[in-house]
Protein backbone atom coordinates (compact mmCIF):
# COMPACT_ATOMS: atom_id res chain seq x y z
CA UNK A 1 0.00 0.00 0.00
CA UNK A 2 1.16 3.39 -1.10
CA UNK A 3 1.34 6.48 1.94
CA UNK A 4 2.48 8.73 -0.58
CA UNK A 5 0.96 9.94 -3.71
CA UNK A 6 3.00 9.00 -7.16
CA UNK A 7 4.46 12.15 -8.17
CA UNK A 8 7.00 12.62 -11.84
CA UNK A 9 9.82 13.94 -11.76
CA UNK A 10 8.85 17.34 -12.70
CA UNK A 11 7.06 17.45 -9.01
CA UNK A 12 9.35 15.74 -7.16
CA UNK A 13 12.05 18.79 -7.97
CA UNK A 14 9.05 21.37 -7.76
CA UNK A 15 8.39 20.63 -3.76
CA UNK A 16 12.29 19.60 -3.50
CA UNK A 17 12.63 23.20 -4.46
CA UNK A 18 10.39 24.26 -1.43
CA UNK A 19 13.12 22.94 0.90
CA UNK A 20 15.15 25.97 0.82
CA UNK A 21 11.97 28.52 1.03
CA UNK A 22 10.96 26.52 3.87
CA UNK A 23 14.14 26.05 6.19
CA UNK A 24 15.49 29.33 5.39
CA UNK A 25 12.07 30.67 6.73
CA UNK A 26 12.22 28.41 10.01
CA UNK A 27 15.86 29.70 10.61
CA UNK A 28 15.11 33.53 10.11
CA UNK A 29 12.16 32.71 12.91
CA UNK A 30 14.46 30.13 15.31
CA UNK A 31 18.22 32.07 14.31
CA UNK A 32 17.20 36.15 14.91
CA UNK A 33 20.76 37.02 15.65
CA UNK A 34 21.77 35.77 12.25
CA UNK A 35 18.78 37.20 10.35
CA UNK A 36 20.71 39.57 7.90
CA UNK A 37 21.99 36.44 6.38
CA UNK A 38 18.60 34.45 6.14
CA UNK A 39 16.79 37.36 5.00
CA UNK A 40 19.51 38.24 2.12
CA UNK A 41 19.64 34.24 1.69
CA UNK A 42 15.78 34.05 1.25
CA UNK A 43 15.53 37.13 -1.43
CA UNK A 44 18.54 35.90 -3.32
CA UNK A 45 16.82 31.98 -3.56
CA UNK A 46 13.15 33.34 -4.53
CA UNK A 47 14.91 35.84 -6.81
CA UNK A 48 17.04 32.62 -8.37
CA UNK A 49 13.94 30.39 -9.12
CA UNK A 50 11.08 33.76 -10.12
CA UNK A 51 14.37 33.84 -12.79
CA UNK A 52 13.68 29.90 -13.31
CA UNK A 53 10.00 30.52 -13.87
CA UNK A 54 10.88 32.99 -16.97
CA UNK A 55 13.08 30.77 -18.43
CA UNK A 56 10.66 27.83 -18.88
CA UNK A 57 8.26 30.55 -20.81
CA UNK A 58 11.14 31.18 -23.04
CA UNK A 59 11.35 27.05 -23.30
CA UNK A 60 7.61 26.86 -24.26
CA UNK A 61 7.89 29.75 -26.85
CA UNK A 62 10.53 28.17 -28.43
CA UNK A 63 8.51 25.05 -28.90
CA UNK A 64 5.46 26.79 -29.77
CA UNK A 65 5.18 25.92 -32.87
CA UNK A 66 1.45 26.41 -33.88
CA UNK A 67 0.56 29.07 -31.96
CA UNK A 68 -0.02 32.74 -33.85
CA UNK A 69 3.38 34.88 -33.64
CA UNK A 70 1.58 37.37 -31.59
CA UNK A 71 1.17 34.78 -28.72
CA UNK A 72 4.78 33.33 -29.00
CA UNK A 73 6.34 36.45 -28.83
CA UNK A 74 4.32 37.49 -25.53
CA UNK A 75 5.68 34.25 -24.19
CA UNK A 76 9.60 35.28 -25.08
CA UNK A 77 8.51 39.23 -23.68
CA UNK A 78 7.29 37.91 -20.87
CA UNK A 79 10.08 35.19 -20.07
CA UNK A 80 12.71 37.88 -19.18
CA UNK A 81 10.54 39.98 -17.23
CA UNK A 82 10.59 37.65 -14.06
CA UNK A 83 14.72 38.19 -14.43
CA UNK A 84 14.52 41.90 -14.51
CA UNK A 85 12.39 41.97 -11.70
CA UNK A 86 14.44 39.64 -9.46
CA UNK A 87 17.29 41.64 -10.01
CA UNK A 88 15.12 44.59 -8.61
CA UNK A 89 14.13 42.89 -5.80
CA UNK A 90 17.73 42.23 -4.78
CA UNK A 91 18.61 45.96 -5.17
CA UNK A 92 15.92 46.88 -3.19
CA UNK A 93 15.64 46.82 0.47
CA UNK A 94 13.99 43.39 2.02
CA UNK A 95 11.24 43.68 2.86
CA UNK A 96 10.23 45.78 -0.63
CA UNK A 97 12.36 42.90 -2.71
CA UNK A 98 10.62 40.18 -0.82
CA UNK A 99 7.20 42.09 -1.57
CA UNK A 100 7.98 42.39 -5.03
CA UNK A 101 9.09 38.78 -5.04
CA UNK A 102 5.54 37.65 -4.00
CA UNK A 103 3.78 39.95 -6.62
CA UNK A 104 5.71 38.30 -9.52
CA UNK A 105 5.25 34.72 -8.19
CA UNK A 106 1.67 35.30 -7.99
CA UNK A 107 1.61 37.21 -11.66
CA UNK A 108 4.11 34.18 -12.99
CA UNK A 109 1.27 31.82 -11.87
CA UNK A 110 -1.36 34.09 -13.21
CA UNK A 111 1.15 33.91 -16.75
CA UNK A 112 0.96 30.29 -16.52
CA UNK A 113 -2.50 29.94 -16.44
CA UNK A 114 -3.15 31.90 -19.14
CA UNK A 115 -0.07 29.55 -20.69
CA UNK A 116 -2.76 26.83 -20.47
CA UNK A 117 -5.40 28.40 -22.44
CA UNK A 118 -2.70 28.80 -25.45
CA UNK A 119 -0.88 25.62 -25.23
CA UNK A 120 -1.17 21.83 -24.07
CA UNK A 121 0.44 21.51 -20.80
CA UNK A 122 0.59 18.23 -18.62
CA UNK A 123 -2.27 17.82 -16.02
CA UNK A 124 0.19 18.27 -13.38
CA UNK A 125 1.41 21.55 -14.42
CA UNK A 126 -1.20 24.00 -13.00
CA UNK A 127 -1.87 22.49 -9.60
CA UNK A 128 2.07 22.09 -9.22
CA UNK A 129 2.47 25.50 -9.70
CA UNK A 130 -0.61 26.48 -7.68
CA UNK A 131 1.09 24.41 -4.65
CA UNK A 132 4.28 25.88 -5.21
CA UNK A 133 3.34 29.56 -5.56
CA UNK A 134 0.88 29.29 -2.37
CA UNK A 135 3.80 27.83 0.09
CA UNK A 136 6.74 30.25 -1.62
CA UNK A 137 4.68 33.37 -0.96
CA UNK A 138 3.84 31.96 2.50
CA UNK A 139 7.63 31.90 3.56
CA UNK A 140 8.44 35.25 1.99
CA UNK A 141 5.45 36.76 3.73
CA UNK A 142 6.55 35.42 7.14
CA UNK A 143 10.00 36.57 6.22
CA UNK A 144 8.53 40.26 5.38
CA UNK A 145 6.54 40.79 8.94
CA UNK A 146 8.97 38.70 10.96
Amino acid sequence: MRLLPSLNTPQLLGYAGLLPFIGITLLLLSKPYHQAYWQHALLSYGAVILTFLGALHWAFAMQARDIPHRAQRNLYVWSVIPSLVAWLALLLPYGYGCGLLVLFFVMALWRDWVLTRVLVMPDWYLPLRKTLTFIVTICLLVAIFN
